[in-house]
């Protein structure tokens, strides 16, 4: 198809398989090429004689196919050259290496646009990156046309544009999709070839492009089933093809002798899986362009194998099992014996530079000695599992093997490198090696040149002292008697020293290390570091390091960098004191025998004291910390803070706190909870050293007194005070000196009489006052009366566990509001909005009042007129004598009445009621439906545990109030 996908050739591509010439036979040649993915779906390809390129898109493709020969058969007799739909597709693909495609419309062209010898577009500019994944994307063709009856057609799909389009006008339009071949090419570069053979039966231009032979120098065909036919086409019909992979077909005999006699310029071959005989080996020679064979679990069924072959330069004959082999290739650079089975090896490689001789358990001593000595040039060795290695062997390696730079000599049980000597070395690997002691150092610090030291599993092995100035790796894992560790080296870069149980000292001077992790290390008690580059240091569960520590991680140690150091469950700890000026990261968890913490480090950002619940004198001074929570250290006795930046600081529960210096000019929010020995001096000292406290929390702090609140005048930002469970009788310091007041919180504040809270509602203090806590007090009814009627700027009020609190009823106080003349009742009962009352009393800006647990409370009374537009949230559960509720307010959201055992009248008239709880009440079935039939959107109800409502009549609360969504009721009759 060089002019197009669709055009004239279109109807000679329809179900024509003889002119696919050899995709036709790869398709249907009983499995093909082996790209099936089991038996069941080649059974169905040969059936069908197609491939399965997904049912929507072949009923798609189908479908586009015969409207387009529909379109052509509707073609007006006398209209040549231009009885075609046109439809140009110009595909680019953009800079960032991810394909697009876009219609292009193509309106009011002359006559020579739709000439045949029109050019396809062209690729301006691309750019593909070949490390990333091509994504394929359908897109939908939606063309436009020329004018139709005087008007532009809109965007469409083809088949909503033909039935607009009148046969008189098919002659002026013309069929066309070309992708220009280069483009074509590059895209199908990114497919494998089963995608190829798959692309190879749309049309003759995706044919001609996926059989293009740069994308089968590579005949892939592992693990598939392809018949020696099959392979034999392959290889005629791809003559320069350079690498063949038949690892896991069926017969790799002959199809790799076919391969070698067809394929003149193979280079890379791969097989395996099967038997292979003599006749393979001695054609190999004629095979004059190999440059590498991979050979891999395979049955090399003759009593010697000879290799020969002049250009091999890479060859790995793996996991093979064979009796004897030869091996002579002047050019030969890399050789892979590993877990081969032959007791003998022949090695005639003078160039070689990389043997893997690994887990071949049947090589001798002598003879790995007689074939590794062969190749003088060799660089790296690996003999891993090879247990019948000496040290002798490593000698005459060392002595003929002058430029071994890796070695690889891993579970090999028998060698000591006691009179070895290898300078050259720069990867040295000694897994598992039961013979490496302390005497074994000396060998290996004659590598002067060694980079890469791993000694894991070596349980003789029971110090390393090297000064080797270019080690930059060493592990030591698992050395269950090793004690001392001593390394010297400026560019040592990562150390990896794990479950060493006996490990007591470790001395370690480089300027390369940055991080060092010692985790679970014992026995560790002396640390010696001189590292000016290292930054992190986990020493987690070290349990024997002593106070010593510290001095090697201050500011006169060798770590002046040092950033991190985590020394969580040191339990030896006791008194810890770091100066340090580059100390951002403290971690001290579980050290739980510290009582003494100083820290100087004015760049701490973050310190971590859990489980150090024996620490009695704190120091910060100075520290960069932002917040610091001291409660969890309940023996705190002492506390000195100095941190410029802090803005948070807890205390909470450090009941022995005598002492406390804090200076931190930014804090906000101070929380000394439960901290009864703290007493007004403290209290004075910290509200004169941070001048910018809003929050300030004194519940459980008996001590403190009307001169320490009088201090707090100087708190100008103060909006939050708690004075809950303290001794206090007389608010006055607190009105006078808190005038910005928003929060004040006076929970179980017993000692306060029945005027401590007149100034509030009689003397206008604290104007800004929002919430108000008096739960669990003792002022009496008429207090509390006048409270809720004079302040009526509050947002928030508790009187939880108020005991001398009885009836809640605002419709007859003493603030007036029973002498309204207009009842609520003369505006029906459900409106609130005309209803006139006294200019002088302002509407209350009460939202949420708690009244839970009140147990003299017998009748809550809400009216209208009682002004409580803006109250949402009412909560009076736990009250058990409460027996009746009358509640008018249109704003109220959420009421609580669960608990209320006495509950006998519900009368609500709150039309944006959401949620209402009526859990463990006495009150009946049809109360509760009365009242909740004026709670137009009533979403939630619950009437668990009532005993006087059955849960199967649900039906009928439902009826009563259709908005409900959710009823919360026993399952069973209480």
């Amino acid at each position: 198809m060089k002019e197009g996908l669709l055009g004239n050739e279109i109807k000679g591509m329809d179900n024509d398989d003889s002119e696919l010439g050899f995709w036709g036979n790869f398709h249907n040649g009983g499995g093909g090429l082996g790209l099936e993915v089991d038996g069941q779906r080649a059974n169905e390809k040969e059936a069908n004689g197609s491939f399965d390129l997904g049912g929507e898109f072949n009923q798609k493709s189908e479908n586009f196919l015969l409207w387009l020969n529909d379109a052509k058969n509707r073609r007006v007799d006398g209209a040549s050259g231009s009885g075609e739909l046109k439809v140009d597709v110009n595909l680019n693909l953009g800079l960032g290496g991810e394909p697009s495609s876009s219609a292009m419309v193509t309106t009011g062209r002359d006559s020579s646009d739709r000439d045949s010898q029109n050019k396809r577009p062209k690729v301006h500019s691309f750019s593909l990156d070949w490390g990333t994944q091509f994504e394929n994307e359908f897109h939908y063709l939606h063309p436009h046309y020329d004018k139709v009856n005087d008007e532009d057609l809109p965007d469409s799909t083809i088949g909503d544009a033909i039935n607009n389009i009148d046969a008189n006008k098919m002659d002026d339009l013309v069929v066309r999709m070309d992708l220009t071949d280069d483009l074509l090419h590059m895209v199908f570069s990114f497919l494998d070839h089963l995608d190829l053979c798959r692309a190879a039966r749309v049309c003759r231009q995706w044919r001609d492009a996926s059989s293009h032979e740069d994308f089968w120098r590579y005949l892939n065909f592992e693990n598939r089933y392809i018949s020696l036919q099959q392979f034999e086409d392959m290889c005629h019909r791809y003559p320069n093809a350079t690498a063949v992979n038949i690892y896991g077909t069926p017969a790799i005999h002959p199809l790799v002798m076919k391969a070698m006699s067809s394929l003149r310029n193979l280079e890379v071959l791969t097989l395996g899986k099967g038997q292979l005989g003599e006749t393979f080996f001695q054609a190999l020679t004629d095979c004059h362009m190999l440059k590498s064979l991979t050979v891999n679990d395979a049955t090399l069924g003759v009593q010697e194998i000879p290799i020969y072959h002049d250009r091999l330069r890479d060859l790995q004959i793996v996991k093979c099992r064979v009796v004897r082999i030869s091996i002579r290739c002047p050019q030969l650079e890399t050789l892979s014996l590993k877990r081969s089975s032959m007791p003998h090896a022949v090695l005639n490689c003078p160039l070689l530079r990389e043997l893997d001789i690994a887990s071949c358990h049947k090589l001798s001593d002598a003879a790995i000695r007689s074939a590794v000595t062969s190749c003088p040039l060799l660089e790296s060795l690996d003999m891993s599992n090879c247990s019948c290695v000496s040290d002798e062997t490593l000698q005459g390696i060392a002595q003929a093997c002058l430029h071994l730079r890796i070695l690889d000599a891993s579970y090999c049980p028998n060698i000591s490198l006691e009179s070895v000597r290898l300078p050259m070395l720069t990867v040295l690997k000694l897994h598992s090696c039961e013979g490496i002691t302390s005497a074994s150092m000396v060998a290996i610090a004659s590598s002067t040149l060694l980079e890469v030291l791993e000694l894991d599993n070596c349980s003789l092995l029971t110090s390393v002292s090297l000064d080797l100035q270019r080690l930059k790796n060493i592990r030591l894992v698992h050395c269950r008697k090793f004690i001392d560790l001593n390394l010297r080296s400026s560019v040592l870069s990562s150390i990896t020293v794990s479950n060493c149980p006996s490990l007591q000292r470790i001395s370690i001077a480089s300027n390369a290390l940055k991080k060092l992790v010692l985790q679970k290390q014992e026995s560790l008690t002396t640390l010696a570091l001189q590292c000016h580059s290292l930054q992190e240091v986990d020493l987690t569960e070290c349990e024997s390091l002593t106070n010593s520590v510290c001095d090697v991680f201050g500011s006169g140690g060798g770590c002046p960098m040092l950033r991190s150091l985590v020394l969580d469950n040191c339990e030896r700890l006791t008194t810890v004191s770091f100066h340090s000026t580059s100390l951002v990261s403290l971690s001290l968890g579980g050290c739980r025998a510290i009582t003494s913490l100083e820290l100087k480090c004015p760049y701490l950002e973050h310190v971590s004291l859990d489980g150090c619940d024996h620490l009695e004198k704190a120091s910060f001074s100075p520290v960069g910390l932002r917040s610091l929570n001291m409660g969890i250290c309940p023996k705190l006795n002492v506390l000195h803070v100095e941190a410029p930046l802090m803005v948070s600081l807890e205390l909470k529960g450090c009941g022995v706190l005598s002492a406390a210096f804090i200076y931190c000019p930014l804090l906000t929010s101070l929380d000394a909870s439960f901290c009864s020995q703290l007493k007004d001096d403290f209290l004075s000292a910290t509200a004169s050293s941070c001048p910018l406290i809003e929050s300030l929390v004194l519940m459980s702090c008996p001590s403190v007194g009307p001169d320490g609140l009088s201090s707090l005048r100087s708190l100008a930002n103060l909006t939050y005070l708690d004075l809950s469970y303290t001794f206090l009788v007389n608010l006055q310091p607190v009105f006078d000196s808190c005038l910005y007041l928003k929060v004040l919180k006076l929970q179980a504040c017993k000692y306060l009489n029945d005027t401590s809270l007149e100034p509030l509602y009689k003397g206008n203090a604290l104007p800004a006052l929002c919430e108000l806590d008096l739960s669990y007090g003792t002022l009496c009814q008429s207090a509390i009366e006048e409270l809720l009627a004079g302040c009526r700027h509050l947002t928030h009020v508790s009187l939880n566990g108020c005991v001398n609190m009885h009836d809640l009823d605002w419709g007859f106080h003493r603030d007036g509001l029973s002498e309204v003349s207009t009842s609520y009742e003369s505006f029906g009962g459900s409106s609130v909005e005309n209803v006139l009352l006294p200019e002088h009393q302002p509407n209350r800006l009460l939202q949420n009042l708690n009244c839970v647990g009140c147990p003299n409370i017998k009748k809550v009374v809400i009216p209208p007129a009682a002004k409580c537009f803006h109250l949402s949230s009412l909560n009076l559960s736990l009250s058990s004598n409460l027996k009746e509720v009358d509640i008018s307010c249109i704003n109220l959201l959420f009421l609580n009445l669960s608990n209320c055992n006495s509950l006998e009248i519900l009368k609500l008239d709150c039309p944006r009621l959401t949620s209402l709880f009526l859990q463990s009440c006495s009150i009946d079935e049809e109360a509760v439906e009365t009242a909740i039939t004026h709670c137009n959107v009533l979403e939630t109800l619950d009437v668990r545990f009532c005993p006087k409502i059955c849960p199967l009549s649900m039906g009928t609360l439902r009826l009563a109030c259709p908005s409900l969504k959710r009823i919360f009721s026993s399952l069973a009759p209480t």
